[in-house]
């Protein structure tokens, strides 16, 4: 086994992790932007490809690398896990039903509710003690969900069911799919930025460069917030124009 993961803030990271600790202590937890991420997925019979929802739908990066690496796929066993804010409807299967284009099997669907990741809307904000409750009750889902499946080999179901489908088509992708037909070209660096080089160094998809001392980003960016969160400028935004949280999952334990 082996878990595939796309993660911004950390919180994806921190899901699979969890939940390989339980089923497979021994299996390995590989970023998706990983040279060998694909490699690992040919070694292994049965993988966990985690990512965050974005609009009820996978993200764009996820979809690309499955697209990509379209024969790895071929007979693996796969289970989807979806991280989200609120709402995912049928993040799991988005991305489940592009893998059985591909000759995956799809043992299994999984949403797990995280802190919000979005970092400039201020409506998506909580306090910190809420979201420290909200890691503490997916720890307690994965846990469950991790001795259901080693226990009696029952995967979750979330986000697979034609209702699901629905849900997430209607609840939010139909109105934002236009978000997600790609890479956004919508990162916007403020004059603030000083060429610390942090955004650089987190890009997942090097699609940011420092030049003449200032970060300047291109049209590739994965909305995964990573270079938000982490900007000590605060200089760097994408749905909103201010900063209101840098969501990072160290701050939730």
């Amino acid at each position: 086994m082996v878990g595939i993961y796309m993660s911004g803030t950390g919180n994806t990271k921190h899901c699979i992790e969890k939940l390989l600790s339980v089923i497979s202590p021994e299996s390995e937890a590989v970023p998706i932007e990983s040279e060998k991420a694909a490699k690992k997925i040919s070694e292994n019979d049965t993988v966990i490809l985690a990512y965050p929802t974005q609009f009820s739908n996978a993200p764009y990066m996820v979809r690309d690398f499955i697209r990509k690496n379209g024969a790895v796929w071929q007979g693996r066993r796969v289970m989807c896990m979806a991280t989200m804010g609120a709402f995912s409807g049928d993040g799991a299967g988005c991305s489940a039903r592009v893998l059985k284009q591909y000759g995956a099997d799809i043992i299994g669907g999984l949403h797990v509710r995280m802190p919000d990741a979005v970092c400039d809307n201020k409506m998506l904000k909580k306090p910190l003690e809420e979201n420290k409750r909200i890691v503490r009750e997916a720890d307690k889902k994965l846990e469950e969900v991790g001795r259901q499946i080693v226990e009696k080999g029952i995967y979750p179901q979330d986000g697979l069911s034609f209702a699901a489908r629905l849900a997430g088509l209607f609840g939010q992708r139909l109105w934002f799919y236009g978000k997600t037909t790609d890479y956004s070209k919508k990162l916007k660096i403020s004059d603030s930025c000083v060429g610390c080089g942090l955004c650089q160094k987190n890009c997942p998809m090097g699609n940011i460069r420092i030049t003449n001392g200032k970060a300047v980003a291109g049209d590739r960016c994965a909305m995964c917030y990573r270079c938000i969160s982490h900007c000590p400028e605060q200089s760097i935004t994408l749905l909103g124009k201010q900063v209101y949280e840098q969501c990072r999952y160290e701050r939730y334990k």
